[in-house]
């Protein structure tokens, strides 16, 4: 694949025969950003796993503690809503609102929360929502009764992790405008996440590869000890 010369420039700066350190590829990830805009920063691992099987998918959510750098908008479908709007959501209602998005199609928002007691009323509508990735789930910290505690993570920086059937594991950790510390803050505390999931079923190595690389920009390999 041919690349620009913006490419090729930040690539000069990653020795590619290294393992960085955390702190090191998070202050080099800042210098290989090639867009113009506020690029994301991303962390891909490989993980030695076989997602056929049951107890070795990888699914979850982890709480950055720098935030993700972006205005996440979030829909919760409640009986609660004076508690759902204080705590933060951009919206919030109850089968009104849910029949508003479902049948004008309306997806103004990034991530659905909602108490117990409105998932029949949203299952029914899963074929709409599950394909859009907007269908709550207990495993993601989208469903249940504390409504208040749902919205504030999500707005925080909650974000969701999930390999993919190669079991690959991608996450955005931040922007490239974040401070190094910030990002590095980021990164351990997903890192962390994915090794205390690790599945016992799992023979040898857990993590085979980890890199971290930002939109359009050359991946760095990345020391995952942590």
């Amino acid at each position: 694949m041919k690349h620009g010369k913006k490419y090729e420039a930040a690539l000069k700066l990653i020795d590619k025969t290294k393992v960085y350190s955390i702190e090191e590829a998070c202050e080099l990830v800042k210098k290989t950003s090639i867009t113009s805009f506020d690029s994301t920063v991303q962390v891909s691992m490989k993980l030695n796993i076989n997602t056929k099987k049951a107890d070795q998918q990888i699914r979850g959510t982890v709480i950055l503690p720098a935030g993700t750098g972006k205005n996440v908008r979030v829909v919760a479908i409640t009986h609660k809503v004076d508690e759902a709007l204080k705590a933060g959501a951009d919206y919030a209602g109850d089968k009104e609102l849910l029949n508003k998005i479902v049948t004008e199609k309306w997806f103004d928002f990034d991530v659905m929360c909602a108490t117990p007691e409105m998932m029949g009323e949203i299952g029914k509508n899963g074929r709409i929502l599950g394909p859009k990735g907007l269908m709550p789930n207990p495993k993601t910290g989208t469903v249940g009764p504390d409504i208040t505690k749902m919205v504030q993570e999500l707005k925080a920086g909650k974000v969701e992790y999930r390999a993919d059937k190669d079991g690959n594991v991608n996450v955005a950790v931040g922007k490239c405008s974040f401070d190094t510390e910030k990002l590095v803050e980021n990164v351990k505390t997903l890192i962390a996440q994915i090794l205390k999931v690790r599945p016992q079923t799992v023979k040898g190595a857990y993590v085979l590869s980890c890199h971290i690389v930002t939109t359009m920009g050359p991946s760095i390999r990345l020391d995952f000890n942590i």
